[in-house]
């Protein structure tokens, strides 16, 4: 909070909407490079050369929602790593806004992976980037299946579309980017982590059950015991309990 009002009110954030770009979150680095001051976002009707984690090309047909936000020193380095779970809050409550009741169940895997019916529903990538002025760039990327899905994912996919929804990207944009700014608000720049980890257990997916962890060196069976206060997923496997930071998540 900054006196007088949030640093993350509504009238705080801009909005540039183009029709094509290479990849939104290419374009915010290159305006923070630039000077931007951030609470930028920007949308587009296409990319040309979207991408996913670990450099995964991204579906990016028109009629899905490409948006990514910028943000300059969104929280002190050692506040940032529950980011990520801010994130899929503020995607999981614009879709809750959207989705009708005869949606499938719609929950958060372990990060940020929004699913629908327990299939990927969205793609999320933070990238960040210190600049040559001291500052650092954070960029938060969201695509989201309205219309069209991957039809080689290695799994489940789904798109609001054959959900029952029918919305366009703008108007979907519209919620995001109320619910980001709501959640960015009660996140406080990382200080309120243990506000976001409660939020985020109730839209969990998968409590209790067991799951496949794959580390870069390793996998790991167990189950999944839930997420502690600093967001980091706890791994029951029957001989230990692990607090695991980062790690791709399949159920078993």
């Amino acid at each position: 909070m900054t006196p007088g009002g949030s640093r993350y009110s509504l009238d705080a954030f801009r909005h540039e909407a183009l029709g094509e770009t290479t990849s939104t979150n290419t374009e915010c680095l290159a305006r923070a490079r630039l000077g931007d001051p951030g609470h930028l976002w920007i949308t587009a009707d296409r990319q040309t050369a979207g991408r996913g984690r670990r450099g995964r090309a991204w579906t990016s047909e028109t009629g899905n929602l490409y948006a990514s936000l910028l943000l300059i020193d969104a929280a002190p380095p050692e506040l940032l790593g529950s980011l990520p779970l801010a994130v899929s809050l503020a995607v999981y409550g614009a879709l809750r806004c959207v989705l009708p009741l005869t949606a499938e169940p719609l929950e958060i895997k372990w990060p940020n992976d929004v699913l629908i019916g327990r299939k990927k529903s969205c793609g999320i990538l933070l990238e960040s980037e210190g600049l040559a002025d001291g500052r650092r760039a954070v960029v938060l990327g969201i695509g989201i299946n309205i219309r069209h899905r991957p039809d080689d994912a290695p799994y489940g996919v789904t798109s609001l579309q054959e959900q029952g929804c029918h919305i366009s990207a703008d108007e979907l944009f519209s919620y995001l980017f109320r619910e980001m700014a709501e959640v960015l608000e009660a996140w406080d720049e990382g200080r309120a982590v243990k506000l976001v980890t409660a939020r985020w257990r109730d839209a969990a997916c998968g409590i209790g059950q067991p799951i496949r962890v794959n580390l870069p060196d390793r996998s790991i069976d167990g189950r999944f015991a839930g997420i502690d206060d600093q967001g980091l997923l706890i791994l029951d496997t029957g001989d230990r309990v692990m607090s695991i930071a980062a790690g791709d998540v399949f159920y078993l």
